[in-house]
């Protein structure tokens, strides 16, 4: 299997780090999402609409994947955006969202991995921080990819 630019090759070359593609669908991606939160079965239809959509954003959401090219699922993800701001001399603040590894295979540094790709995306697109939420049972894996705790999130939920 080739490389595509911009593709990441680790664990001699069982995981392939990259963008989500729209085949995706059909190797696990959602169903991955589901052990992260609460995500119901996606159409086909619905899938191809929101890849589509995304893809419009180019390089100001990113999703990324890692495929375990043993099996041909997908195993790992996370995605980014940008965020546009008037304050910090009208700066960019990246948005770490959805990180999951499979459950079959954590401990095998992919999580970092994922982290490690969307944090260098958000400084290559000139932002001057990137944040995260997680759950304090998650607090020490971000810590040790470099992030910290500051302050506290809030959430109100519509549904």
């Amino acid at each position: 299997m080739e490389d595509k630019p911009g593709n990441v090759c680790i664990e001699q070359e069982r995981f392939q780090l990259r963008r989500l593609e729209i085949s995706d669908n059909k190797k696990g991606f959602i169903e991955l999402l589901q052990q992260l939160t609460a995500c119901e079965s996606v159409s086909d239809k619905d899938f191809e609409e929101r890849y589509q959509e995304l893809a419009k954003l180019g390089d100001e959401h990113v999703i990324c994947v890692i495929e375990d090219r043993h099996s041909g699922k997908i195993v790992a993800s996370g995605s980014v955006f940008i965020e546009r701001k008037f304050i910090r001399n009208c700066g960019k603040v990246g948005h770490i969202e959805d990180v999951v590894v499979d459950s079959s295979i954590r401990g095998m540094q992919l999580g970092k991995k994922i982290v490690g790709f969307l944090t260098d995306h958000a400084r290559s697109m000139g932002c001057y921080k990137v944040i995260l939420d997680c759950s304090l049972e998650n607090k020490p894996f971000y810590e040790k990819c470099g992030y910290k705790q500051k302050e506290v999130q809030m959430v109100k939920y519509f549904i």
